[in-house]
């Protein structure tokens, strides 16, 4: 059957990639993008770990479109109250991210 909750799509990425550590000295990039395909336009969180966090970093800034795949999970927005299905946020634990250019762009770098 397969996992039931990989995903793949394009999204836009809403604001600048934020760097950050966990107490285990890995580094974490977050953000939230959307998914310019849907009619309500979804908004996402999205979790980048380790190299791939760094090289987000370093190529992806506002307004840029890409192509990822990963794991898809339902997480509180506060930590450690307790919360009603409302305010849950959709995050996306991302594994591979491509480069998605419209009409023949180029990349910045």
């Amino acid at each position: 059957m397969g996992d039931t909750n990989y995903i793949s799509g394009v999204v836009k990425v809403l604001e600048t990639p934020i760097q950050g550590v966990t107490k285990n000295n890995i580094q974490v990039v977050k953000f939230r993008a959307q998914f310019p395909q849907f009619r309500n336009n979804a908004m996402v969180h999205l979790s980048f770990w380790g190299n791939l966090g760094k090289g987000i970093v370093d190529y992806y800034n506002r307004n840029d479109y890409m192509l990822i795949e990963g794991y898809i999970s339902l997480r509180d927005k506060t930590k450690g109250q307790k919360t009603n299905n409302k305010s849950k946020k959709v995050e996306i634990t991302v594994l591979r991210a491509y480069p998605f250019l419209l009409n023949g762009q180029i990349p910045k770098k």
